[in-house]
């Protein structure tokens, strides 16, 4: 059956606050909820249903650890986020920065579709144009 993508761990200083902050970002739920690691999954599954989920239909999570130090430089790898059309992206955006992200400058000059903002623990992220699909 081979590897398949799991999940995307988060280094951070606070797990659950930053756990908590992308599960509202994103419509999601925590599932696992303890001093060394945080467990946030698609809304849509409860912790039995992911039980019956079939392994190579398993949905990808996103799992916060905690770090003593701060985050330095620009993220490796980072989470690109879109709405859809119908949605109105400058108003998510806004709210997203009013619930403690930041704008970031990471050389993407002025004529790009994407915005890119940092979380509270200031890990990158970019949120595309909107979408259809």
């Amino acid at each position: 059956m081979g590897l398949r993508w799991y999940s995307t761990v988060i280094n951070c200083r606070d797990p659950r606050a930053l756990a908590h902050w992308w599960a509202e970002t994103l419509g999601w739920q925590i599932v696992h909820e303890a001093d060394d690691e945080c467990v946030v999954v698609p809304a849509h599954l409860d912790v039995e249903d992911l039980r019956r989920v079939p392994w190579a239909e398993m949905p990808q999570g996103l799992v916060f650890v905690p770090v003593p130090e701060d985050k330095a430089g620009l993220n490796r790898l980072h989470l690109d986020l879109a709405c859809h059309l119908a949605d109105d992206r400058d108003a998510l955006i806004a709210g997203l920065v009013e619930r403690g992200a930041s704008y970031a400058d990471v050389g993407q000059g002025h004529d790009v579709t994407r915005t890119v903002l940092r979380d509270p623990e200031g890990n990158e992220f970019c949120v595309l144009s909107a979408r259809e699909f």
